[in-house]
């Protein structure tokens, strides 16, 4: 069988063919139906795509709106509705299901008020267990030296959405302790790859002339590739003694963030020397940062149809390319910079995934070079205007 996903770079050879993906070559093994929460979105669509293709369970995505299916569209798989704070609904979708994971994304909010229905509507499913995606950014975007699973907590950071995460842990931790449903709560680092906004957003950020790096992304990226989560969201599944642990979950590699970032900035034709920036002194977001970085202004963006997003991407690079040689100097880029993508940047700590090694058996199943040359296919795929796309052109 060949990987769907070789047509949008998770596995790309390279330009004009399709070969199979080894990330699913592995024993194919029925482990049961397993409900995904929030498959519309970055790390969920990953999560039914991998889990679909390799025959390693019955899956069953769960949106909350019909439209939000249109990707997954081209598997023939039982798919339902239902809003993630909707104890009823959701109780309906997780019938018949083994297994259920949590990844839905959202504001501050949602996070936290989706916790309660999805464990009690699994209760009453009678679900066996529940994979929590939280983040690692419970820690904070720059955490101390030494920090791990044991690490404390804390609801009083500055970045709302750490905040909304611990609460989310802290309320699934207290509804469990009844016993009726297992959980098993995974902590990813900066999740990357095809379709995520740290590969797609941040050419977008270089295409528009926002994109920067404080103090040269000399800092620690705890990256996860998709696929290495993913492949932790299994082994959470699969292995019993799980059952009510936490994961921090990581690349095997120790990366700066301008490892990250350097490979999109060469295949769109960028120096990431022209973009560092040092840390400002304060943070007050404008109107046009708080826009950007809000779900309205992100669902709109996706909602454009791809060819037309691929269009105004490609024809804004050609515009600044143009004024640039016509004037001699570089367009002086909009920069906003936010506190979390500085404490990011600044960040001095590797989280370790030792145990999720020692009681999960988790390997990073895809290395950091090879999930960068995936993006960047993803990048060619997607039509954005890298090196393959302009030689194509001429």
């Amino acid at each position: 069988m060949l990987c769907q996903t070789e047509t949008d770079g998770h596995a790309l050879a390279r330009p004009g063919r399709i070969a199979p993906c080894r990330c699913l070559r592995r024993e194919q093994t029925m482990t049961g139906t397993v409900a995904v929460l929030g498959a519309n979105g970055f790390i969920g669509c990953r999560t039914v795509e991998l889990l679909q293709l390799s025959g390693w369970a019955n899956v069953r995505p769960i949106v909350r709106r019909p439209d939000a299916l249109a990707s997954l569209s081209r598997f023939a798989i039982d798919a339902m509705v239902a809003d993630a704070r909707d104890l009823r609904a959701l109780t309906a979708a997780f019938a018949g299901c083994q297994y259920v994971v949590h990844a839905v994304a959202g504001d501050a909010r949602t996070i936290v008020d989706a916790v309660e229905p999805v464990y009690r509507a699994a209760a009453a499913a009678g679900v066996l267990r529940l994979i929590y995606l939280s983040s690692a950014s419970v820690h904070g975007q720059s955490p101390p030296p030494g920090t791990d699973e044991t690490s404390a907590l804390h609801d009083d950071q500055t970045i709302e959405y750490n905040n909304a995460k611990v609460h989310a842990e802290r309320r699934l931790g207290q509804l469990s302790r009844d016993g009726a449903v297992q959980v098993v709560v995974l902590r990813p680092g900066i999740v990357f790859g095809p379709r995520s906004s740290w590969t797609g957003g941040f050419a977008d950020e270089l295409i528009d002339g926002s994109a920067y790096l404080v103090d040269a992304g000399r800092g620690i990226c705890n990256s996860a590739y998709v696929d290495n989560v993913i492949h932790a969201i299994k082994l959470a599944i699969e292995v019993p003694e799980a059952s009510g642990r936490t994961y921090l979950i990581g690349d095997r590699e120790e990366i700066s963030w301008a490892d990250l970032c350097r490979p999109i900035a060469e295949a769109l034709g960028f120096d990431l020397a022209t973009i560092s920036i040092s840390a400002p002194l304060s943070f007050a977001p404008s109107w046009k940062q708080r826009l950007k970085e809000g779900e309205g202004y992100r669902r709109l963006i996706r909602s454009l149809p791809r060819p037309f997003r691929s269009g105004l991407k490609a024809g804004y690079a050609e515009w600044r390319k143009a004024a640039r040689n016509a004037t001699g100097a570089t367009m002086a880029p909009t920069v906003m910079v936010s506190e979390e993508r500085a404490l990011l940047h600044q960040c001095q700590t590797k989280l370790p995934w030792r145990k999720a090694e020692h009681e999960l058996g988790y390997q990073p199943a895809v290395s950091f070079e090879e999930a960068c040359r995936r993006s960047v296919g993803w990048l060619t795929f997607a039509g954005y205007p890298t090196y393959r796309n302009r030689a194509g052109e001429r």
